[in-house]
């Protein structure tokens, strides 16, 4: 085989293993902890995009940036409290002095939880961000236990936002929402099953040294722990 073939086979096999690019809106979260190890474990290369959008702790992003860090992830975090004021009214962000609801994850005592428009907000600068990487996917943590709540996390709204995000540019790229259909406890199997320590997430609403234990994040969370039999491996007031 002459030199030229040997290296023109070396770049076709090359081209074949080499990855393609994702990013992640990861939120430090359990759900986008365990869609971010998915885009991993899928050999995807992977770009992490956390956003500050006026939350009432950073608790969670400084969760997220050491995960990066560990995992060597290429990870960004998007100030964009500028237009916070454009998405008001929500419990969970600062121009709200509304107590952040505790109890059962149920609609009507979750609804004042919602913050207008987030999603699409956020997966918008997501693509725009793919589209700038050459990435063809973008993964988000919508889950089936969100949907009666969260307008932007049930099927219909993905379906439509991967329509849009296909035509929206040149570079066409797909909304990856892989736990979708599946509940709060199926994402922690799959997070077992990929060996994931929870110990490196924060769900809490809250943004004290431990969590609450009484928001409907930490509910959910804890009881997703109980249906496996396991102890949450992080620290409750």
């Amino acid at each position: 085989m002459s030199r030229y073939n040997r290296a023109l086979n070396f770049i076709n096999d090359t081209e074949v293993y080499m990855a393609n690019k994702a990013v992640v809106v990861y939120s430090g979260g359990m759900d986008s902890f365990t869609v971010l190890h998915n885009a991993i474990a899928s050999g995807d290369e992977v770009y992490a995009l956390s956003f500050n959008y006026g939350q009432k702790h950073s608790k969670e992003l400084t969760i997220a940036a050491k995960v990066c860090q560990d995992l060597g992830i290429e990870h960004k975090i998007v100030d964009i409290t500028a237009i916070n004021s454009l998405m008001a009214g929500s419990s969970l962000t600062t121009d709200s002095d509304e107590a952040i609801p505790e109890g059962d994850y149920e609609t009507d005592n979750m609804k004042s939880t919602v913050v207008p428009n987030r999603n699409m907000v956020l997966i918008s600068m997501a693509i725009a961000y793919a589209v700038s990487l050459e990435a063809d996917k973008v993964y988000y943590g919508a889950h089936s236990g969100d949907h009666d709540i969260y307008p932007d996390c049930r099927p219909e709204f993905v379906e439509a936002m991967n329509a849009v995000s296909l035509i929206a540019n040149y570079q066409a790229v797909e909304i990856v929402a892989p736990f979708l259909k599946s509940s709060k406890g199926d994402i922690l199997a799959a997070g077992i099953e990929m060996g994931l320590n929870y110990a490196d997430t924060w769900t809490c609403y809250n943004g004290r040294e431990k969590a609450c234990g009484k928001c409907g994040s930490c509910i959910e969370r804890l009881e997703s722990f109980a249906l496996h039999g396991l102890t949450d491996p992080i620290s409750y007031e």
